[in-house]
C-alpha cells in the first residue's frame, strides 16, 4: 500500500497584499509568491489582460472604500498575514479632493482591520509614510496626504491596540525601482527615453524641470522594502513602527546625473532652485522619531540593492516599455 503523504497547510503563509496592482504591490506579490506563499492580490479593478501577477496568484477585486465587499474578501480569503499597501499618494491630488484621500487612506483602512477582527491573522502591516507630520509638535499638517497618513497610522495602531489586534506599521523612504512608479528616478528616466525616441526620429528634445538640484531625499530600491515588509511581519513587534530607509540623504542633482550618464543622447535639463530648497525638503525625512518607532534594522534586515543597480534597472523597465516588453 502506498504511504499517503497529507499536505500541512498551515505550513504555507496565506497572505493578502492590497494595493497590489500598484508599483510596490506588484513587487511584493511577486515576491511572495517567489517564497511559495499562497498569495492573494487584492485590485480596485480586476486587470485587463490577467497578466501582471504570476501563475498561481489569486487576483480579487475590491473596492476598499465598500465596507461591504471588504468584509466578503476577508471572508473568503482568511489571510494569515495582511500587507496593507492600498492608498492614494499624491501631494498635488490630494490638495483637489482631500475628502477622497480621507476615504482612500483612513476608512478604508478601518474598514480592513474591522473586518480582520473575525479573520485568524496573526499579522497585520500597514504600510505608512515618512510625510506624516506629528501632532503637538509639527506646526500642522503640511497637505491634506499627510494628515490623511497621520490619521492612517494614529487608527491603526489604535485600533490594534484597543482590539487586541497584531497591527504593525512600517514607514518607508522614497522607494525606487523598476515598474509603473510616479517618483522622481522613474519620472526621470521616461523623459530620458522620451529624449532618446526624440534624438532616433529628428524631434525636438522634451525639457526635464527640478525643483531644485540640491534638494536631498533617501532613496531605497522597492525590492529591498519588500523584504523589509516581509522581516517585519514575521518578527515585527505589534503595535510598534518600523522605519525602512537607506540611510544615506542624496542630492536630487546628483541622482540626475547618475541617470544622464546612462542615457543615450544628449538630454535637456532645468536644473531649478537654490540650496534653500534643500532645508524645506528634508523636514519630512528629518523629523525625529517617536518612542515607538524603530530601524527595520534591528529586526536583521538590510539593504541589499545597490542605487547604481537600481538606477539601471528602471532605465531598463522603460526602455523594454518602448519596446513593449514590460510587465
Amino acid at each position: 500500500m502506498d504511504e499517503v503523504i497529507l499536505k500541512d497547510e498551515s505550513a504555507v503563509r496565506r497572505i493578502l497584499v492590497t494595493g497590489a496592482a500598484g508599483f510596490t504591490g506588484r513587487h511584493a506579490v511577486r515576491y511572495f509568491h517567489g517564497l511559495g506563499a499562497e498569495v492573494t492580490a487584492a485590485v480596485r479593478e480586476p486587470s485587463a489582460d490577467g497578466g501582471i501577477f504570476p501563475a498561481g496568484v489569486r487576483e480579487y477585486a475590491c473596492d476598499l472604500s465598500d465596507r461591504a465587499a471588504v468584509q466578503r474578501m476577508v471572508e473568503e480569503v482568511r489571510p494569515q498575514e495582511v500587507l496593507h499597501l492600498a492608498g492614494r499618494n499624491s501631494v498635488p491630488e490630494s490638495w483637489k479632493d482631500p475628502l477622497h484621500y480621507m476615504e482612500a487612506n483612513v476608512m478604508a483602512t478601518l474598514y480592513l482591520l474591522e473586518a480582520l477582527r473575525g479573520a485568524p491573522a496573526r499579522r497585520i502591516l500597514v504600510a505608512g509614510s515618512r510625510l506624516k507630520y506629528r501632532p503637538g509638535v509639527d506646526a500642522g499638517p503640511p497637505h491634506p496626504y499627510s494628515l490623511s497618513k497621520t490619521l492612517e497610522a494614529l487608527v491603526s495602531l489604535a485600533w490594534g491596540m484597543l482590539f487586541k489586534q497584531p497591527v504593525l506599521l512600517a514607514e518607508p523612504c522614497n522607494l525606487i525601482g523598476p515598474g509603473p512608479s510616479t517618483g522622481f528616478c522613474s519620472l526621470l528616466a521616461q523623459h530620458i527615453v522620451r529624449s532618446e525616441d526624440a534624438a532616433a526620429s529628428g524631434g525636438a528634445l522634451p525639457i526635464f524641470s527640478l525643483s531644485s538640484r540640491y534638494a536631498r531625499r533617501d532613496f531605497l530600491d522597492v525590492r529591498d522594502a519588500v523584504r523589509a515588509y516581509d522581516c517585519i511581519l514575521c518578527a515585527g513587534e505589534p503595535g510598534r513602527v518600523y522605519r525602512i530607509d537607506s540611510g544615506t540623504m542624496r542630492e536630487l542633482g546628483g541622482i540626475a546625473e547618475k541617470m544622464l550618464a546612462l542615457a543615450q543622447t544628449e538630454v535637456q535639463m532645468d536644473w531649478g532652485g537654490d540650496a534653500g530648497a534643500s532645508a524645506r525638503s528634508e523636514t519630512p525625512q528629518a523629523a525625529e522619531s517617536s518612542p515607538e518607532e524603530e530601524s527595520a534594522e534591528s529586526l536583521g534586515w538590510r539593504p541589499g540593492m545597490t542605487l547604481d543597480q537600481s538606477l539601471a534597472d528602471i532605465m531598463e523597465y522603460y526602455r523594454a516599455g518602448r519596446k513593449g516588453r514590460s510587465s
